[in-house]
């Protein structure tokens, strides 16, 4: 706004300059020419006229024009590349010359990027006015040589000087501001920014010999040549300025492409050109003006593209680009000599300068506006993921029915004790009986039992500081521990205070069952998975110990296990070398104490450990694919002694695991085998516990032993009462026989009446429903004549016979065979094994 006033401010008539450049004649001339020689030289004008060459090129200035210059008027000369220069003044009294190096010109610069020397010769008094230069550039590159008196010269210089004023502080306030904004981390177009403010900045005080007031020496040709650089520069930083502040994705890649190569050559071009002593200077210079309006369309058109896909960025970007389009436009017409020489010109190139760094600095505020929404939205969803993953993490190891963590927590918790090396017990509890439950309650109610399970062991384990509860298994739990032993027993006593607890679901009420084992780390292992698996040995031992118990775990648990496993490996050679045997035990009549049938119990007759039942194998046979060859392998045993000996057996009762009953064509199976044979279904009982109908497979396992009861054969229920839900299964299964458990009738001896009440049920319970009730383990014959009047049937166990691999008669078989021998005989025939 300054500017424009003082551009309104009328100028005195006597400050008008004298253009001298466009009358100019020339001529070259030795380089030792007097200044007689060079007044007396032949000069040519117009297209003709020599524009270089030679050791000195000399232009003839129109000194007619002089008259009204008053003494000491200035000769201002645009600055340009030379060696020498010298101004020869001819009047009446002689010849006047002065001669100044390149490097002489400390104290003849002008603002405005001008030279000036002083003619103290009175324009009126000037016959001829000569400049020469030694080695210059073409003519062609100087726009001006103008005569102007000494009074006009302080108000050219107030102009320039507020103008770069205003040019300077507008550029380092720029530079300023974007050098301590973002400072780290400055993004691509920051970067050309600051460096093309920089250079502008440069350019704009070297230009203008501004510079010169604080390196007196920067005038003159140096000045010419490193704005050639800075132009280059200035080009190639604003336009790599452009693609990079636009938007991503708004211009094409290959205008992107084209815009960056422009860029290179406009650095490139600036350093030849400023190469005069090597390389052509018109060409050089044209060159380079052509690659500023090359950039200048490739700008234009990518304003278009941007503007048409909706970038905000290229308003500012035309808005501060604009005027300085305009004025580079109409220097290059300048330049070309299409547009007449005019300071107007170069003021404007300065002002649009300041302008357009005044509005880019504007737009990289905006820019940083957008990017700081962007970033903003960015750390939001940063935020959300982050959020959303720690949902995720959590749900991944939290079980979504107890709320306690699952597996993958467990897993992270016992690693992470392991590797600070902090001691803690291990232990895993098993929930009992929780099929009996989803058979009898519904698949809700064994929900139901698994949270009231979670519940209580959370509040138990919230109790001891640092201690974590998972849910690892369908009905499994583990705690751990950390702590010394006694926070190990304090915790087993807690989970024990919970066994038999009650629990309540849809107006039934159920006992709290849970087998415990444990194992402690390093004590017992120092890794997380042999740990899990000693503790799990210590919670298998809980379990065949009867349930409802904790078992902390002993390295003698591990050496059974191996020796387990064991027979795992040996039972297929076992197969192969027919160890495996069937052994008889007789079922009798407890009226008649006839035998009516047997049954049909397992042996390995093993070549190390001997003769072994299957308690000491049958858990792990079962748990192998062997297992249920074995079992096939004993359903052959029994039909072939059928078969042989089907008149002495009479039935036959064979263990049936659900492996054996699962699948539709297992009880198919059982008849064809029965058909090969040729034994009568009537001969085969089946016997099945309670935990083969809790069988994931019970579906199938019942409708096979449905099919085998309507073919014939004799379903029974062994060690009926020891599980959790007999009285379903009475109804769920067309069932002959009752098994009644040995335990129950070793019980009713005791003086306390033992399980007395419970035989008396199950044998009022099984006649009742019209079945054969067996009881098992009889050993004595006050327990016989007990369930003989307890109106039980039959009867099976040493008091009738030991299990034997050949058949034999039962003792009353043979007390009835000796009664018929003189006295001295019976004693030696009941003596007999049995």
């Amino acid at each position: 706004m300054l500017l424009f006033v003082l551009s309104l401010v009328p100028q005195p008539a006597s400050a008008v300059g004298i253009d001298l450049r466009q009358a100019a004649c020339t001529t070259t001339l030795a380089d030792l020419a007097t200044n007689a020689a060079v007044a007396a030289a032949s000069y040519r004008c117009g297209k003709d006229a020599p524009s270089d060459g030679g050791d000195w090129l000399w232009l003839r200035l129109d000194a007619s024009r002089l008259h009204n210059l008053p003494p000491d008027w200035k000769l201002l000369v645009d600055q340009t590349r030379f060696d020498r220069i010298a101004v020869v003044v001819t009047s009446a009294s002689g010849a006047v010359r002065q001669t100044s190096m390149h490097s002489e010109l400390k104290d003849h610069w002008a603002p405005g990027g001008l030279l000036r020397f002083t003619i103290e010769t009175p324009g009126r008094d000037v016959h001829g006015l000569y400049l020469g230069f030694r080695h210059p550039d073409d003519l062609s590159l100087m726009r001006k040589i103008v005569a102007t008196p000494n009074s006009a010269t302080p108000a050219e210089e107030v102009t320039w000087l507020l103008l770069m004023g205003v040019f300077a502080g507008t550029l380092l306030s720029a530079l300023l501001y974007n050098a301590v904004i973002h400072t780290g981390q400055r993004h691509a177009f920051q970067r050309w920014y600051l460096l093309w403010v920089a250079v502008a900045l440069a350019y704009g005080l070297t230009w203008t010999n501004v510079a010169a007031f604080v390196v007196p020496g920067l005038v003159g040709p140096l000045v010419v040549r490193l704005d050639f650089v800075l132009v280059g520069l200035m080009v190639a930083a604003g336009n790599m300025f452009f693609f990079a502040v636009i938007e991503v994705g708004i211009l094409p890649r290959p205008l992107v492409t084209a815009g960056r190569l422009l860029s290179s050559a406009g650095a490139v071009l600036g350093l030849m050109a400023a190469a005069d002593r090597w390389l052509p200077v018109v060409l050089t210079d044209r060159l380079l003006n052509y690659v500023i309006a090359a950039t200048a369309v490739i700008i234009a058109v990518s304003c278009w593209i941007a503007i048409r896909r909706g970038s905000r960025v290229v308003w500012f970007y035309m808005i501060g680009w604009g005027p300085v389009i305009c004025v580079f436009l109409a220097r290059l017409a300048r330049n070309l000599g299409f547009l007449p020489q005019s300071d107007a010109v170069d003021m404007a190139t300065f002002a649009a300068l300041a302008f357009e760094a005044l509005i880019l600095s504007l737009a990289i505020a905006d820019r940083f506006h957008l990017m700081r929404g962007d970033l903003e939205r960015a750390h939001r969803r940063r935020e959300i993921a982050i959020t959303e993953a720690e949902t995720l993490r959590i749900a991944a190891e939290t079980d979504f029915l107890t709320g306690l963590g699952n597996r993958a927590a467990f897993q992270a918790n016992a690693h992470e004790f392991v590797s600070s090396g902090t001691p803690f017990s291990l232990f895993l509890i098993d929930v009992d009986f929780l099929k009996a439950a989803n058979d009898h309650l519904g698949h809700a109610g064994g929900d139901a039992l698994l949270r009231c399970v979670a519940s209580a062991l959370s509040i138990t384990v919230g109790r001891i500081h640092g201690s974590h509860v998972a849910r690892v298994g369908g009905d499994e739990f583990a705690i751990l521990c950390p702590g010394d032993l006694s926070l190990e027993r304090a915790l087993a006593n807690a989970i024990g205070a919970l066994q038999g607890q009650t629990w309540h679901h849809a107006d039934q009420s159920c006992a709290i069952s849970l087998s415990v084992g444990s194992a402690r780390f390093p004590d017992d292992s120092k890794a997380v998975d042999m740990l899990f698996q000693n503790a799990d040995l210590g919670l298998y031992t809980a379990k065949r110990l009867g349930r409802a118990r904790y078992c902390r775990y002993d390295p003698l648990h591990r050496a059974l296990r191996d020796l387990q496993t064991g027979y795992a490996l040996d039972a297929e050679a076992a197969l192969e070398r027919g160890e495996f045997r069937l052994y008889m035990q007789p079922i009798v009549s407890l009226t008649t104490e006839a035998v009516c049938g047997h049954e049909a119990l397992l042996r390995w007759n093993h070549p190390e450990h001997g003769l072994m039942t299957p308690d000491r194998f049958a858990d792990v046979l079962v748990a192998e694919r062997i297992g249920l060859r074995i079992q096939e392998h004993v359903l052959e045993l029994a039909l072939r002694q059928l078969r042989d000996h089907g008149d002495q057996i009479g039935v036959l009762s064979v263990n049936f695991t659900s492996a054996q009953l699962a699948g539709p064509r297992a009880g198919k199976r059982v008849l064809d085998r029965l058909a090969h044979y040729g034994v009568s279904a009537a001969s085969l009982c089946v016997e099945v516990t309670e935990g083969v109908m809790l069988d994931r497979a019970a579906d199938s396992i019942i409708a096979n032993l449905q099919m085998l009861h309507d073919a014939g054969v004799c379903i029974a229920l062994d060690d009926f009462g020891t599980g959790y839900a007999s009285l379903v299964h009475l109804r769920r299964v067309s069932v002959d026989r009752i098994k009644i458990d040995h335990s129950f009738v070793s019980g009713m001896d005791q003086p306390d009446g033992g399980t007395m009440a419970i035989v008396t049920a199950i044998i009022g319970l099984g006649r009742g429903l019209g079945k054969e009730v067996v009881a098992e383990g009889i050993e004595t014959e006050a327990q016989a004549l007990c369930l003989r009047q307890l109106g039980c049937q039959l009867g099976q166990g040493f008091l009738y016979g030991r299990p034997a691999a050949q058949l034999r008669e039962t003792v009353p078989q043979m007390a009835h065979k000796a009664a018929g021998l003189p006295t001295e005989y019976q004693a030696l025939v009941l003596a007999l094994p049995r």
